[in-house]
């Protein structure tokens, strides 16, 4: 049985800058359910904390609207 070696810097991903862009793009992700909380936080290069707190905000100035 041979091990393989790992190449750890591979498994490093780049880091994201958060732009304003990006941070529609998650919000509106998580609002319209295409993207969930750690890969909309990921996709703006934010923390799970960071990202529900920003979401929050986002709810609070776009409220839902009932059309039934």
């Amino acid at each position: 049985m041979t091990l393989q070696k790992i190449n750890y810097k591979e498994l490093k991903e780049d880091p994201v800058k958060t732009t304003p862009e990006n941070v529609k793009e998650a919000n509106e992700g998580l609002f319209y359910s295409k993207m969930n909380l750690p890969e909309a936080a990921k996709h703006c290069g934010m923390s799970n904390k960071e990202m529900k707190l920003t979401f929050f905000e986002y709810i609070k100035y776009h409220p839902v609207k009932n059309n039934f």
